[in-house]
């Protein structure tokens, strides 16, 4: 299996593309849920690593702010990935979030997608999210 890369949009409810990015992914199909997980693992990865002044991310941490371009977390510190996560996969199931891959909407967790070079998946908040 090659590695590869799938396009990442997150988008308002009206279709306002807030941030782009491109997710690495090494299967040529997942879940949903595999899909909020590597997302979710990439970013508190991609943060913990820098520490940088703000956390750009699906899930808002618990003690952090909303500002411009994400979240600033009030006391510098890692990020719980599993925590992330779980709050990530229920709130899509609770619909705070919605999926649309190749603009088909996600319907559950276990939708598996084909993973090919055109891929483009985009992530619709329809509430905050805030968990670990």
């Amino acid at each position: 299996m090659l590695a590869r890369s799938i396009t990442i949009h997150d988008e308002t409810a009206l279709g306002k593309v807030l941030n782009t990015y491109n997710l690495p992914v090494s299967q040529d199909v997942l879940t949903v849920a595999d899909l909020i997980r590597l997302r979710v693992e990439h970013e508190v990865a991609d943060y913990n690593e820098r520490l940088p002044d703000t956390f750009q991310a699906l899930v808002q941490p618990t003690d952090a702010e909303r500002v411009l371009n994400g979240y600033q977390i009030r006391n510098k510190r890692l990020i719980d990935s599993e925590k992330q996560v779980y709050v990530a996969l229920d709130a899509f199931q609770k619909n705070g979030f919605f999926i649309l891959i190749d603009n088909h909407q996600a319907e559950t967790l276990d939708e598996t997608i084909a993973i090919r070079p055109t891929t483009t998946i985009s992530f619709i908040k329809l509430t905050p999210l805030i968990g670990g």
